[in-house]
């Protein structure tokens, strides 16, 4: 019997010939990430372990990026306690200051995860790099102890459901309305502890800046992982960054799926989740009247030079209302840098938007953007539980770019089309 991409990667990664849905088994680690919040847990439980070294320096990464720039003495503490664990251990990956990206942008960008790996990380959305034909998820800060004590992780090999999605994408619709689309469909456990296998022809007119949008938001459907085979676009991406080698994996053509379902992309428009869960959907023209005190565009979900780009051509020429908050938030160093050059900042600035540095900040309700009761932001993030950005008594309505900045421009939730 054959294996999906995912089972395949953890059959290589436990050293077994083959595995099947429901099996437990202990897989060798190529990447174990943590951050300034849930590092530090980690690191307590390491020592408590009587730790002295990772198991190895360059697959231990750690990244200062959710209360950074440090926004409290608490945070301050937090951030210290890791960047001396980082220096002690003589970590090849870690970032703060100045070098500091949302993690979820920065280790693809740098080349530190790779097609075919085993990435776990102590944050939920380290699901992000199945966009690059890795098995990669979320796990807690204990289990992100004992990796970084042995460089092994326990797993249950998950059931797959595959993603056929076809037809041609309409106008500003991207990866971010894909996913949250499909996960309208399925419910917030529509894929509890399962692969999403992101598959079919629309996939490959996908750019690697959407298809991480859709990888990040798979544990919104309660996926284990999200995944994507690699094609040219995913080497056209990796070529250039990639420090050692790599290896593809594919499904085999009779590899079992516990359920396939066919998405039409042509038939879908500009997504909204409003609140309180990501799947609670509407396409952008069922929004109705409703009015935003913020706007957030960024984040490991939507934070990348793609994105900015879109903004901006949205933006362009356009001021935000003069009640609306307008966040821009590049997701590392270099898209920062990116943007300056491409003028893209100087008509965020003209728009009246606010530019922060590369962090997590408002997306949990951390710094830089917290809402006050009774306000509402639109936000190209990946959560909008209760209280997420904020007061229990504010709403988050989340959205791609396009629709984060004309709501800006508009006053309320609307799509790049009432523009013109």
């Amino acid at each position: 019997m054959g294996m999906t991409i995912t089972e395949k990667i953890l059959a290589v990664h436990a050293d077994l010939k083959d595995v099947y849905p429901g099996m437990l088994i202990n897989a060798k680690v190529d990447i174990a990430l943590g951050n300034d919040i849930t590092a530090p847990i980690a690191i307590e439980e390491f020592q408590k372990a009587n730790g002295e070294k990772v198991f190895d320096r360059d697959k231990v990464v750690l990244v200062s990026d959710h209360f950074t720039p440090n926004k409290d003495i608490s945070s301050a503490q937090q951030c210290k306690f890791v960047r001396q664990f980082a220096l002690s251990q003589e970590l090849t990956h870690y970032y703060d200051g100045g070098e500091v990206g949302v993690e979820h942008a920065l280790l693809p960008e740098k080349g530190i995860v790779l097609p075919g790996d085993l990435v776990i990380g102590a944050d939920s959305h380290t699901c992000t790099y199945g966009a690059l034909g890795a098995f990669s998820t979320g796990v807690g800060s204990t289990d992100l102890a004992a990796a970084m004590l042995t460089g092994e992780v326990w797993f249950k090999v998950p059931e797959s459901i595959k993603f056929i999605l076809f037809g041609k994408l309409n106008t500003w619709v991207s990866g971010k309305d894909l996913i949250l689309y499909i996960i309208g469909k399925i419910g917030v456990d529509g894929a509890l502890y399962k692969a999403m296998e992101m598959t079919g022809e629309t996939i490959g007119t996908l750019d690697m800046a959407d298809r991480m949008s859709m990888a990040n938001m798979a544990i919104e459907a309660g996926a284990k992982n999200g995944i994507f085979a690699c094609d040219d676009t995913t080497r056209a991406y990796v070529k250039p960054r990639a420090k050692r080698s790599w290896t593809e994996y594919y499904s085999d053509d009779d590899a079992v799926y516990s359920e396939t379902m066919e998405i039409d992309c042509g038939k879908i428009e500009p997504q909204v989740a409003f609140p309180h869960l990501p799947s609670n959907t509407k396409g952008v023209s069922q929004a109705g009247n409703v009015t935003i005190d913020q706007a957030v565009i960024g984040s490991c979900t939507n934070g990348r030079i793609e994105d900015l780009r879109i903004a901006a051509q949205v933006l362009k020429g356009r001021k935000a209302a003069s009640h609306v908050r307008l966040l821009i938030i590049p997701a590392t160093p270099e898209i920062y840098r990116m943007a300056m050059k491409e003028g893209l900042m100087d008509i965020f600035m003209d728009a009246r938007a606010i530019i922060s540095p590369p962090t997590c900040g408002p997306c949990l309700g951390g710094h830089m953007g917290i809402l006050a009761q009774g306000e509402r932001a639109i936000a190209t993030t990946n959560r909008n539980f209760v209280g997420r950005m904020g007061h229990p008594g504010s709403e988050v309505y989340l959205s791609n770019p396009a629709v984060a900045a004309a709501s800006a421009i508009m006053g309320r939730i609307a799509g790049p089309a009432e523009l013109t």
